[in-house]
């Protein structure tokens, strides 16, 4: 299988994320910059209008949870992902967390606080493993596409 025989179908994906987007926006009042990036198999309980805002240039990962309910106390807690920011996959984020401009929240991880700018944070619950790093669109780290380009010039 070539490496781009994905990229037939990219317009079809643009489009499938591009009704969700705009199905979340008019459901449940999710807010997500039109440049962001969500899995269709994300899920984002916002309980209200705002109760989820997603940043320029994000990617949400697929199966995470953001959820802005509070369960215990039936308050909505709003949750912000910052711009360039990286949610790995079966990740949660909870009721009121914020996370910073270019960060990245690792694969499982449970964030229950807010995350630093330019951080990374695993975990159950999350803590900050990498401090003052530097990524670009999507929470790819730096030098990222340099490791890409070696592993295919073999």
């Amino acid at each position: 299988m070539a490496i781009g025989s994905l990229n037939r179908l990219r317009k079809l994906r643009l489009l499938l994320t591009g009704l969700r987007r705009h199905w979340l926006q008019l459901r449940s009042g999710v807010a997500i910059d039109p440049t962001a990036s969500i899995s269709l198999s994300s899920r984002f309980m916002a309980g209200r209008p705002g109760g989820v805002q997603v940043g320029a240039y994000s990617l949400v990962a697929f199966k995470t949870l953001l959820d802005a309910r509070d369960l215990a106390t039936g308050a909505i807690n709003p949750i912000r992902i910052g711009q360039r920011c990286f949610i790995g996959g079966g990740s949660m984020i909870m009721p009121g967390v914020t996370v910073g401009d270019e960060s990245i929240v690792a694969a499982g991880a449970v964030v229950f606080d807010d995350v630093p700018p330019r951080s990374i944070v695993a975990g159950n619950p999350a803590r900050v493993v990498r401090s003052d790093i530097k990524v670009g669109n999507f929470g790819r780290l730096e030098g990222a596409d340099d490791n890409t380009r070696r592993m295919y010039d073999l």
